[in-house]
């Protein structure tokens, strides 16, 4: 007897592709389509990325590179990190293998020829940076929040966050990466994060202008944009510089302390939830980054990092007490800054062996 028919509501109850792909006239676009996780990236979402943008870059018709999120109210929340986790619990291969090919799909996006322009509208944390500061064109709406929030994680601002926070003013970079602030959509332009401030009424608009012309994809936005609002944090630039000014994180902490202000009291409580070791490999990238003269540098250097941090006691902690239990109260080890001895940061840092390391996809060496 022959297999029943699958009912028609079966085929239609089907998962969607978490990304959707598809070229628009001279325009390839990528939707990020997994709503209910706010677009984390998974593995199959960055392969997907990845093959769409090799295709395109060798398709003369492709002007222009557009990604957006399909709905929702996140463009992306970052990394599976739940993923990750579990498996960092055992032998830790499909973390290893998200990572090395996250990185290569951020250096393809870094190096990639022909423009793009990314709508952030909404969340945009993590890996959501980490494609999103690659684009020529990022546009921030009255609903961007944009932050790097691996500390609380026992993580660390990757995916190139240490080359786009290591080049912004004054201490910015340290205060970013050490607290996770989270940044509205003025306070990305003033940082030079986004380029442009488009209310989300009219991103529909927008995307349809590009589409039909890409090549006039810098009048599109420049008649799009409005002046954003007063950027908040301008005004506290001198506080940040003063009290992050160390690259020492115990000095940080006394810093915040002596200052005694509302601000610095409400800082150095964020500061005390974070992992004082992921604080510390956070403050010793924003040294070592520019220090990095290509970008593939920079992945090499953040990937020996990241392959002994999603092992480390703290990364399987931060998301058991983050995003699986959610108690918010995560156990570090160690437990204080002072209990962080260099040592062990330089061994975090050390190079991966040659077989181990980081590699950019073979189109690209």
């Amino acid at each position: 007897m022959s297999a029943a028919p699958r009912p028609v509501a079966a085929l239609e109850e089907a998962d969607p592709p978490p990304v959707l792909v598809e070229g628009e006239g001279r325009v390839g676009r990528i939707s990020l389509n997994r709503p209910k996780a706010l677009h984390a990236l998974d593995l199959d979402m960055v392969q997907a990325m990845t093959g769409a943008l090799l295709e395109w870059l060798g398709d003369p018709a492709v002007k222009l590179v557009l990604i957006d999120h399909a709905e929702g109210r996140g463009f992306c929340a970052g990394g599976d990190v739940i993923t990750i986790a579990r498996s960092s619990q055992g032998h830790g291969a499909a973390g290893q293998a998200f990572f090395f090919q996250e990185y290569r799909l951020n250096h393809l996006m870094y190096t990639y020829p022909k423009r793009g322009v990314v709508f952030m509208d909404g969340i945009t944390m993590g890996g959501g940076v980490g494609i999103a500061c690659p684009c020529k064109y990022r546009i921030a709406t009255e609903r961007t929040v944009l932050a790097m929030p691996e500390t609380s994680i026992g993580l660390f601002p990757d995916v190139g966050g240490g080359r786009y926070l290591s080049r912004l003013r004054g201490r910015i970079a340290q205060f970013l990466a050490l607290t996770g602030a989270r940044l509205d959509g003025a306070e990305c332009v003033a940082l030079g994060l986004a380029t442009h401030y488009i209310p989300s009424d009219r991103l529909a608009d927008v995307k349809r202008e590009l589409i039909e012309v890409p090549e006039h994809v810098e009048a599109i936005l420049r008649a799009a944009q409005i002046e954003p609002p007063p950027a908040r944090i301008v005004d506290n630039y001198a506080i940040i510089d003063r009290c992050f000014a160390s690259d020492r994180l115990e000095d940080i902490f006394a810093a915040l302390a002596a200052d005694g202000s509302d601000w610095a009291k409400k800082e150095l409580a964020t500061l005390g939830t974070k992992s004082p070791t992921a604080c510390k490999v956070s403050l010793r990238l924003l040294v070592e980054s520019p220090r990095q003269f290509h970008f593939l540098d920079e992945m090499r250097l953040e990937y020996g990092i990241v392959v002994r941090m999603f092992r480390h006691p703290d990364f399987i902690e931060g998301v058991r007490a983050l995003l699986i239990d959610k108690d918010n109260a995560p156990r570090w080890t160690p437990a204080t800054p002072e209990e962080v001895a260099d040592e062990m940061i330089d061994r975090i840092f050390e190079p991966l062996p040659a077989r181990e390391a980081w590699t950019p996809l073979e189109e690209l060496q």
